[in-house]
């Protein structure tokens, strides 16, 4: 099978196209390697996957890893960019489509708004069009457990009626699944956005809780505690959402339904002041915490039922907490040679 992976130098994408290739697949990967984070990051993750950062100043230049039987080929431009995304479309054969790509942060978007729109949505609708205009019978999008806001409903049901988002990143990504939907019901190419709850592990992002916090402990500095400590998050490790991600890569659904919405999540939530704690346990360091307020466009908890992409596909997230953030802190502690 030929994957198309957006975001493919980022968190999940990376995770997936790694595992897809194990599985004997190969992936067409584009990624513009923005400065969100720190770009050696992204350029480290890439070269895990068999490519160097020899092309990092090039745009638009097509790069073949070697380092697996199977291949990786890697563009690098943004879905922005509707005129290399088609070229890309035409020069490859496409049997399914991975919007991993998009302009994150809850916070960030309070700052750089115009990004968001760029990427979220102009961004998405050209992923759309391509899918349309190249006949793509597949499209797998990610979504947010943001798009719940500040929904009191527990655990959070994709039968929710979702219409006030408290934050534009919120916003983009609930306006890509009513997008999607549209696309499906026009051209009808199936659609499926996954709503992502708090991903965490190897390779994370630098922006999310558990690497800022685990930065900021060993390097002793103060870490910023909003709502004092009273929110509460579904933390998902990597490995069950790759493994739910692929399941819907790799099956097929005979449902009437072509545009599906599904949490992916662990189905458990934790007080961030019990996470911070036992991120403390497990680097055997007690943390300097500066509490704070409730930051505007931050969610008070995330909670996912993820009974549907279950039924669907035999989704069972298994990871325990303890046991992702350690594996976690080993992976960052050697990334970093911290001994």
């Amino acid at each position: 099978m030929n994957i198309l992976i957006t975001g493919v130098a980022g968190f999940i994408g990376y995770h997936l196209a790694k595992s897809c290739i194990k599985d004997g697949h190969n992936i067409i990967g584009i990624d513009n390697i923005n400065d969100y984070y720190d770009q050696k990051l992204k350029f480290a993750r890439l070269k895990k996957l068999g490519i160097n950062s020899s092309f990092s100043s090039e745009f638009n230049k097509e790069v073949i890893s070697n380092k697996y039987n199977n291949w990786l080929k890697f563009y690098r431009t943004s879905i922005e960019d509707k005129e290399t995304l088609e070229y890309i479309f035409k020069s490859n054969k496409v049997d399914v489509v991975c919007n991993l790509a998009a302009q994150v942060g809850v916070r960030y978007s309070l700052i750089n708004p115009g990004q968001y729109i760029q990427s979220n949505v102009v961004g998405f609708v050209n992923i759309c069009e391509m899918c349309k205009q190249f006949g793509i019978k597949k499209f797998i999008y990610a979504s947010s457990s943001s798009v719940y806001g500040d929904a009191t409903t527990i655990p959070f049901s994709e039968d929710n009626f979702l219409n006030k988002p408290i934050s534009l990143y919120a916003a983009t990504k609930l306006s890509n699944e009513l997008i999607a939907y549209t696309y499906s019901h026009l051209y009808k190419f199936e659609t499926i956005g996954l709503r992502f709850f708090t991903v965490y592990g190897p390779w994370g992002r630098p922006d999310m809780a558990l690497f800022l916090f685990t930065k900021a402990i060993l390097e002793n500095e103060t870490i910023n505690v909003f709502n004092n400590g009273e929110l509460y998050r579904d933390f998902t490790y990597i490995d069950d959402i790759i493994e739910g991600l692929k399941k819907t890569v790799y099956n097929q659904l005979t449902k009437k339904n072509k545009s599906r919405v599904y949490n992916i999540g662990r189905g458990k939530k934790i007080k961030l002041l019990n996470f911070i704690s036992l991120l403390e346990d497990e680097l055997s360091i007690k943390a300097n915490k500066n509490f704070q307020p409730k930051q505007p466009g931050d969610v008070y908890q995330t909670y996912a039922c993820c009974k549907k992409l279950n039924d669907d596909y035999g989704y069972l997230p298994n990871t325990d907490i303890k046991k992702g953030v350690k594996k976690f802190i080993n992976w960052y502690k050697k990334f970093y040679e911290i001994i």
